[in-house]
């Protein structure tokens, strides 16, 4: 009796050890389409076009991948601070938005190799005296809701070789056009976000803002996949690599980025 439950038992276990394990391996695999969460209030890398759809040097990426893999490619815009818990639910499978590499949020989302480097800045009034982040000590800044301004701003790491700088009286807003909007009027004393959609915003102000740039540390834009899926992660830096290696990267970078300067 003993050794047929013993037998039983052991059968039992490994039936499980093999569910347990094709399930894994089911889990690990290049969604049939990449359901993509972005935030397009980052210029040049998301935004709305004329057509009201999410565009930029992000989505024409992710729409290029997509297009290597023979997959269908669906943008879904929401909230920055959204975006993850969107892929914990499952309602997403991939998000692409200038997203920085952490290591708060590598607890949640795996990444890809990094595809885009970036530093932060700080978006001022003409007369401001204000030249670098520590300055901003005690004063009003605006920031995007859980972007790595946000962090900064904050008095908060938000890598493991980063210091923290400073620590502001912060203000978060869902959008960073609408920081820039409170700083014009007063309400905000500078705004901190990343240095590319920083120049777009003084651009479209050149008259009562101005730019500075004091790097807090190099940032790397990654494409977030949903934790475990090793397959797909290692499809998406193939077709990164692929991309760079044969100039369609220094194309798409030409068109959306360089091109805002």
């Amino acid at each position: 009796m003993k050794k047929f439950l013993t037998v039983a038992l052991a059968g039992v276990l490994a039936a499980s050890m093999l569910f347990t394990g094709c399930s894994k391996k089911e889990e690990s695999k290049v969604p049939d389409k990449l359901i993509v969460g972005t935030n397009a209030e980052f210029p040049p890398f998301e935004y709305m076009n004329d057509k009201k759809q999410p565009d930029g040097f992000d989505i024409a990426m992710i729409k290029e991948i997509g297009k290597r893999m023979d997959k269908k490619v669906e943008v879904q815009n929401m909230e920055f601070k959204s975006l993850i818990g969107a892929m914990e639910s499952d309602s997403i499978n991939t998000i692409i938005a200038g997203m920085t590499k952490t290591k708060e949020r590598q607890k949640s989302v795996d990444f890809s190799d990094s595809y885009y480097t970036s530093n932060q800045a700080i978006i001022l009034k003409k007369d401001s005296k204000i030249k670098k982040l520590s300055q901003l000590e005690g004063k009003k800044v605006g920031v995007q809701e859980g972007t790595t301004g946000d962090i900064i701003a904050s008095g908060e790491k938000f890598g493991e070789k980063n210091k923290v700088i400073v620590k502001t009286d912060v203000k978060r807003y869902k959008k960073g056009v609408d920081a820039v909007m409170d700083l014009k009027n007063g309400a905000i004393d500078a705004v901190v976000i990343d240095e590319k959609p920083a120049q777009e915003f003084v651009k479209n102000n050149a008259k009562k803002l101005k730019l500075v740039v004091d790097s807090a540390g190099a940032e790397y834009y990654c494409i977030a996949i949903t934790k475990g899926n090793t397959a797909y992660k290692e499809e998406i830096n193939k077709q990164i690599k692929a991309i760079k290696k044969d100039g369609t990267y220094d194309k798409l970078k030409a068109k959306y980025i360089d091109s805002a300067n």
